[in-house]
């Protein structure tokens, strides 16, 4: 495969300082803690932080990782929903700058989604997620001649919710001739989605990644053990093990990588970058044990950064690195 193309809840990442805990009272926001707020909420929160200075990123799990395969030099494409306003602009200019064809769906009358990053001065963070516009995409919008442009397809496991979505891009992907990729995202949704997450890996899945949480919210089983699980329902899968690495089973080649053993500095957004590493790998022929050792380099440059996205120095560093490995 050498095109790949993700689908995902499009949502702006925007971090703010805080110069005390005073606003995370106002608006009842539990400190270090992740709380999704609707429409009124989200506007009077940005009312309010506008005189602070803010950084802004394009977010969301699947954006995150076609992200990382663009700026490591794969062609890729992405499908979403934003709305026609600063944010929805913001987001697509960002993704044309990066090297990504943005494929959205625009709508005028939900606000763009924006998860909304407060951090206190001892570097704690508050999240308050509007989902907005991004789960507002609906399977009557996922367009064929779109998709067969592509070689793979990348879903987020955050579209599980939505059964209709997630079923109709995966048969759209299936009968098309495309690999399929699936991030199982969050172990509390594996639970509560058990048997239709069993249906997907079953009848369409090719590659699916999952950390220790998801997998044994899947499996019922640890480690090695989920993995072999796992690789009854897909060609490749991969269980990342957090500071004890990763394992993986390649259309029958179980391989491992381990970290670089350094404190992690914020793990946001590392399952991301982890699975741009392996999917650009696979994309690009390399071999099952070149591709788990270059996911896991481009995870640890991940957790040693503040933030989903990795610096220009970062990737020019891995470009580097992925011909020597």
């Amino acid at each position: 495969m050498k095109k790949i193309i993700g689908i995902g809840n499009a949502l702006v990442d925007v971090i703010v300082t805080l110069p005390d805990e005073s606003l995370l009272q106002q608006f009842s926001l539990l400190k270090g803690g992740m709380e999704m707020i609707d429409l009124e909420k989200k506007r009077h929160i940005h009312q309010t932080i506008a005189p602070l200075k803010q950084v802004r990123a394009t977010g969301g799990s699947t954006s995150n990782t076609m992200h990382g395969i663009a700026r490591l030099g794969g062609e890729v494409g992405y499908i979403g929903k934003v709305g026609t306003d600063e944010f929805g602009r913001f987001f697509e200019e960002d993704m044309k700058k990066s090297g990504i064809t943005p494929h959205l769906i625009h709508t005028n009358v939900i606000d763009t989604g924006i998860a909304t990053t407060l951090m206190t001065q001892d570097a704690e963070r508050t999240f308050a997620t509007y989902l907005g516009a991004a789960s507002a995409l609906n399977a009557n919008e996922i367009e064929e001649p779109i998709i067969r442009q592509y070689d793979c397809i990348h879903v987020e496991g955050y579209l599980i919710f939505n059964h209709d979505l997630i079923l109709t891009a995966c048969q759209t992907a299936k009968r098309n001739g495309l690999k399929i990729s699936m991030d199982m995202a969050s172990f509390n949704l594996i639970e509560e989605h058990r048997d239709f997450v069993a249906l997907l890996l079953r009848d369409y899945v090719d590659i699916i990644f999952a950390n220790e949480d998801e997998a044994r919210a899947f499996t019922g089983k640890e480690g090695e053990a989920a993995l072999d699980e796992l690789s009854k329902y897909c060609e490749v899968a991969v269980v990342k093990l957090g500071g004890k690495g990763s394992i993986a089973n390649v259309c029958g080649e179980k391989v491992s990588a381990g970290t670089n053993g350094k404190k992690p500095v914020d793990t946001n957004g590392a399952g991301d970058a982890y699975a741009a590493g392996f999917l650009y790998g696979l994309m690009n022929g390399y071999s099952a044990d070149k591709t788990i050792r270059f996911a896991a380099a481009v995870g640890d440059e991940a957790v040693a950064t503040v933030g989903a996205k990795l610096s220009d120095n970062q990737w020019n560093k891995l470009n580097i690195e992925k011909n020597q490995l």
